[in-house]
């Protein structure tokens, strides 16, 4: 069994066993962890351990901004757990019988290196007694070359690390997809990082979302009333706080920005025509007209029927948006029938020409890919059930991504701008997932059917009597890339997920611009 002992341990010996790890398979396909434990052994090197924290991780490593808010945003802490998991493999597989082990204790970020001592428990023949081992001596030339080599692995070191360093500060960091079982032929695009702006509409207090996002009061604002709601549900989000109040009638917004390309994100939900509600009416009971700066977005927006619904949240996206010269970005709504009406407004740091990646996994709770992308918690749903499985993920370095699943028969529709789509979809068969109760067969028997299901896109198939058992078998992960889609005339992509036998189901989606 191995043992920790309290020997000082050369600064030579350190870097040669970071080397190591960096080099192994297990890390090589993981650059995220190796940037990440990297970075907290240099710091250990040069002696910083005192400015390895929280925030400068998060700064240093993950590319936050100042505004940083740890309360918030977890990466770090998730990153670093999945370090201590993936160095615990390492040492338990490949990096065995190594004599230096990296730890990373739980509640800090300053790694120890440890060395271990493997004891032989081979009980010694009889007719050879064990014998003590003599002291080990080094003559003058033998320590001189000793150190001569040290050196050379020292000075190899270093000359790779400071690579690897260098590499990361000056070139554009390309972030491989995560280990599937049919892995993604692409890389994805990162999110872009910086100050976010988000508001509620009509509302006095502060709100946090599903997605750790928080959202302030209403601010930046002229005219209009403020209007509060009192319906309970909204379809197609998690978060119906945010459609429960608005601000309504004739109005204008001033953002003060930074110079810069922006995404800018309306949210509206009609909450007060339609059949079931207090207006009554329907379709046309209320258009509207935005613009931002003087260029209209929106021109006749009538939200009941782009939304499909009353009770519906409905999001238009724009990127390119900047501010005018005077460093504000000013938002008009004016409304020809009924009056204008707002819901909430999102503005994020933008990708000039196209709109951020869009990912969405299937639980109440924002997830960091083992690739350290953020997963959005699910949203622009209807319909189907969200559950967990235990069952671990076979086939891929990322098995909690895969731990849950929105099954049934649902629909997901997500707003986009005019463009072209790749769709990415994860899927996985849990055995014991709630949608894979024993069906009875017309002989009355209780034996099990697969689960097959079509994916629609606007209406038109993309995946036609997909069967996972079928395609990678049970505890494997399928994923299914759909190049070239194009949004519908309401700005969305609707995947309806529709069964065939037993249910549907999904773990998680991509949209990224072609």
């Amino acid at each position: 069994m191995p043992s920790t002992m309290a020997v000082s341990i050369s600064w030579e010996e350190e870097r040669a066993e970071l080397q190591a790890v960096l080099q192994s398979p297990l890390f090589a396909r993981s650059p995220a962890l190796s940037h990440l434990l990297t970075y907290l052994c240099e710091k250990t090197f040069t002696g910083e351990t005192d400015q390895i924290k929280e925030y400068s991780v998060a700064l240093d490593v993950f590319d936050r901004q100042d505004s940083f808010d740890q309360d918030t945003d977890s990466i770090v802490r998730v990153q670093a757990n999945r370090l201590r998991k993936r160095l615990g493999e390492y040492y338990a597989r490949e990096g065995a019988a190594h004599a230096i082990h990296i730890t990373v204790p739980v509640g800090q970020y300053v790694p120890l290196f440890q060395r271990v001592v493997v004891q032989d428990q081979a009980t010694p023949a009889a007719s050879e007694p064990e014998k003590p081992s003599p002291p080990e001596h080094r003559s003058p030339r033998n320590s001189r070359a000793f150190w001569l080599m040290g050196a050379a692995v020292l000075l190899l070191c270093g000359l790779v690390v400071a690579a690897f360093l260098v590499g990361k500060r000056h070139k554009p960091q390309l972030v491989s997809a995560p280990s599937y079982s049919q892995p993604l032929a692409e890389p994805s695009v990162g999110l872009p990082v910086g100050e976010e702006v988000h508001i509620l509409a009509g509302s006095s207090r502060k709100y946090v979302d599903h997605a750790g996002k928080v959202w302030n009061p209403d601010t930046y604002f002229s005219g209009g009333n403020a209007v509060q709601s009192a319906v309970q549900h909204i379809w197609r989000t998690q978060d119906p706080i945010i459609y429960r109040t608005s601000r309504q009638g004739e109005f204008s917004y001033n953002i003060p920005l930074k110079p810069g390309t922006y995404e800018l994100r309306m949210h509206f939900a009609e909450t007060q025509y339609g059949p079931e509600n207090a207006g009554g009416g329907g379709e046309g009971s209320r258009t509207m007209t935005v613009t931002a700066n003087g260029e209209t977005l929106l021109r006749d927006f009538d939200v009941l029927a782009d939304a499909g619904g009353e009770r519906t949240a409905e999001v238009k996206v724009f990127h390119d948006i900047s501010p005018a010269s005077d460093g504000q970005l000013h938002l008009s709504f004016s409304g020809r029938s009924g009056s204008a009406m707002l819901s909430a407004i999102e503005i994020l740091p933008g990708v000039r020409g196209q709109i951020r990646p869009v990912r969405i996994v299937a639980r109440d709770v924002p997830y960091y890919s083992d690739d350290s992308r953020w997963w959005s918690p699910d949203a622009y749903f209807k319909g189907g059930q969200i559950s967990s499985s235990q069952e671990p993920a076979q086939g891929t370095d990322d098995p909690e991504f895969y731990e849950t699943e929105r099954w049934g028969h649902f629909s997901y529709a997500i707003p986009l701008p005019p463009g072209k789509y790749s769709v990415t979809l994860h899927f996985i068969e849990h055995h014991a997932a709630p949608g894979n109760a024993e069906v009875p067969q017309s002989d009355g028997s209780g034996s099990p059917q697969d689960r097959v299901f079509n994916v629609f896109c606007n209406g038109k198939t993309v995946l036609a009597k997909l069967n996972i058992l079928d395609e990678v078998g049970e505890n494997r992960p399928l994923v299914r890339k759909i190049k070239g889609l194009e949004p519908n005339a309401q700005g969305k992509l609707v995947l309806e997920f529709v069964p065939v036998t037993r249910y549907a189901t999904v773990s998680a989606i991509e949209v990224v611009p072609e």
